[in-house]
């Protein structure tokens, strides 16, 4: 069985647990102890833990800390059942601990169970996208990362190339990427051409510092959210190993992952590149408390729901019309991408693209989403 790859919580971490108050986080938490395995039935999402770091460096690493941290917390007004799973230890090699994450991850997602993945390093995204196979679907993957992650075909699968082996890897899966918070510099123009030629989407730290709402319509056309703890400035996350003088803050990368937990596509979450300080563990408590905070709150819109509860907008575009349409219950927008007949043909029917009032207003002065424009291209190229 698949669960059999995963370790228990530790005796010292339930003897903190045993010690908490009723009205704190770890009390209302299900764990996988030597003992005991959650019921999963009754499970909505899933913490796990992944001891695999030699995509990063030879170090191991502690979840404990970050543990503590989390279950310390106090709960919003939450219904939502919570398990922790424990962890999944480092395997002989990279590619063993890969296809036991594939395997967990896989039985999770097909429970309608929401993994929660602590690492670890990045490159455990692979394994991640890899666990969709069987569901055989089309995957949209947005990092939250101050770099790109492509790597040499040639060169081992790290977290700092992971991204090249799942857009050349069969089967291929991956209909969108994007990145939130990327960082010019970090980056080769080769990169950023590249970015730009698959017809992805990036948008730079800048932006998003300036305006973080114009990151939301990407996380609600999500599948897999990956986060890269050093895309955080180290005076907020307290990594000094890997000195990050520019970043995200901590009210920043909160409420990424927030709109993480709002969407109602989102079926994973990744938490990487931890470096073990207790002040980056206290950082990923308040994410992941954020991202069960959104998941609470998530409003089961469209493509879940009737259009009935929705103004359709139409837009007369040069030989074409756009078509928008406003939720009544959330005010949130969508763009629909019309089906066009081809046999290389990614999407089987006309679909949504969430996107912002502001891209609205754009199209209005006769300015094509560019969003929307490249999802047409992705659809017929």
């Amino acid at each position: 069985m698949e669960f059999n790859f995963l370790e228990p919580i530790g005796e010292e971490l339930q003897h903190f647990i045993k010690e908490l108050a009723s009205q704190q986080l770890g009390s209302k938490v299900t764990f996988h102890t030597r003992e005991d395995f959650p019921d999963l039935s009754k499970i909505r999402i899933a913490i796990l833990g992944v001891n695999e770091n030699r995509g990063l460096n030879e170090n191991s690493i502690d979840l404990k800390h970050s543990r503590e941290a989390l279950y310390s917390l106090f709960p919003g007004n939450w219904e939502t059942s919570i398990a922790d799973l424990g962890d999944i230890l480092a395997g002989n090699t990279k590619t063993d601990t890969y296809f036991a994450l594939q395997m967990v991850v896989a039985s999770l997602i097909k429970r309608r169970i929401i993994p929660i993945v602590l690492g670890g390093s990045q490159d455990l995204t692979y394994p991640l996208y890899r666990a969709y196979d069987e569901l055989e679907q089309m995957v949209n993957l947005v990092t939250i990362d101050s770099k790109f992650d492509f790597g040499k075909e040639s060169e081992p699968v790290s977290a700092s190339s992971y991204l090249t082996k799942i857009v050349l890897d069969e089967p291929n899966n991956l209909f969108n990427y994007s990145n939130v918070g990327y960082q010019t510099y970090y980056n080769s123009q080769e990169e950023i051409d590249l970015i730009e030629k698959l017809f992805f989407d990036a948008y730079r730290l800048g932006d998003v510092s300036n305006n973080i709402s114009i990151a939301e319509p990407v996380f609600r056309d999500a599948d897999i959210v990956s986060l890269d703890l050093t895309c955080v400035k180290s005076s907020d996350s307290g990594n000094f190993t890997i000195f990050t003088p520019n970043g995200f803050n901590g009210k920043e990368i909160c409420a990424l992952a927030r709109y993480s937990g709002l969407s109602d596509k989102v079926s994973l979450f990744g938490i990487f590149n931890h470096h073990d300080s207790k002040q980056e563990s206290s950082l990923i408590a308040q994410i992941i408390w954020y991202f069960i905070e959104g998941f609470h709150y998530r409003s089961n819109e469209y493509p879940f729901g009737s259009k009935d509860n929705y103004l359709k907008y139409i837009i007369p575009f040069d030989e074409e019309e756009l078509v928008f349409y406003k939720s009544n219950k959330t005010d949130r927008w969508w763009i629909e991408i019309p089906f066009i007949s081809s046999s290389n043909n990614k999407l089987k029917k006309s679909t949504l693209l969430p996107c912002s009032y502001e891209e609205y207003l754009g199209a209005c002065n006769q300015q094509l989403p560019e969003r929307w424009w490249k999802a047409q291209r992705k659809n017929i190229v």
